[in-house]
């Protein structure tokens, strides 16, 4: 070899070298700094859990950003507090929830009928004739299916059912109805088709049964139970003589007939 390309040599390592230390120095900085960050955010948790009463059994760890929350609440929608006390933290990348709900055991028959209850009566005044939640306890697990006009009438709904004892956990599938001015005036059209004909008025006497009315894209589909099968049949009757209905899905049940726990 000679001189020069020795040299050469040499420079190159050197170089490589060199390299090698600024990014050992700054892989070494930047874990310095996240685990300074990490230290933060775990006294700032750690004093904000410790505030409150209901977190009393909560603990939390911090790594890379990410807390992890563990320990016990007595009801679901303090699970969902903690979460959402840890994650306004500043330099929080994001919430592990491990928190165990260890409220009471009920039975998933007596759990699904309290809850059935309390749905009933979420928008009464407003606008419940057209939404519709369906209700599938295992476990204490709550599954809420439905569909709803505004979202209004969704987030009430998992508020009730977070905030009931015995729930462990929940499984939201509530998809909530597209914009339309179109969807808006038939909405109108089958409550008042409905709600007008001397079968099927008695069903607007008691605000928390109705006969639910989605309307999706011109499509209807009618949720709740009636007390016949005639009401049933003059229901879909009048939904399907609208103007502009595309479809109608008669999904009312007879009072008495097994179904879904609908609201």
């Amino acid at each position: 070899m000679t001189r020069k390309s020795l040299q050469k040599a040499v420079g190159a390592l050197a170089v490589g070298v060199l390299g090698a230390t600024l990014f050992t120095q700054t892989m070494f900085a930047q874990a310095t700094a996240a685990t300074r960050y990490d230290n933060q955010i775990q006294t700032t948790v750690t004093q904000r859990l410790a505030a409150k009463s209901q977190f009393a059994n909560v603990k939390s760890s911090v790594e890379d950003g990410i807390v992890t929350l563990t320990g016990t609440v007595d009801l679901y929608q303090r699970k969902l507090d903690a979460a959402k006390l840890a994650r306004k933290t500043a330099s929080v990348q994001g919430v592990r929830n491990l928190i165990t709900v260890a409220g009471p055991n009920v039975p998933d028959e007596r759990l699904e009928q309290k809850l059935a209850q309390k749905l009933r009566y979420v928008r009464v005044g407003y606008d419940n004739t057209f939404d519709y939640f369906a209700l599938g306890v295992k476990d204490g697990v709550v599954t809420v299916e439905g569909q709803d006009r505004t979202g209004v009438g969704r987030d009430e709904a998992l508020a009730d059912v977070a905030n009931m004892p015995g729930v462990k956990d929940v499984i939201a599938n509530i998809s909530v109805e597209p914009t339309s001015i179109m969807d808006d005036g038939l909405r109108v059209r089958a409550a008042r088709a409905i709600y007008r004909d001397s079968v099927l008025s008695k069903y607007a006497i008691d605000p928390a049964k109705p006969i639910r009315i989605i309307v999706q894209n011109g499509h209807i589909t009618l949720h709740g139970s009636v007390d016949s099968a005639m009401d049933k049949q003059v229901a879909g009757i009048r939904a399907n003589q609208l103007f502009g209905a595309f479809s109608v899905d008669n999904k009312l049940v007879v009072e008495g007939k097994p179904s879904q726990q609908g609201m």
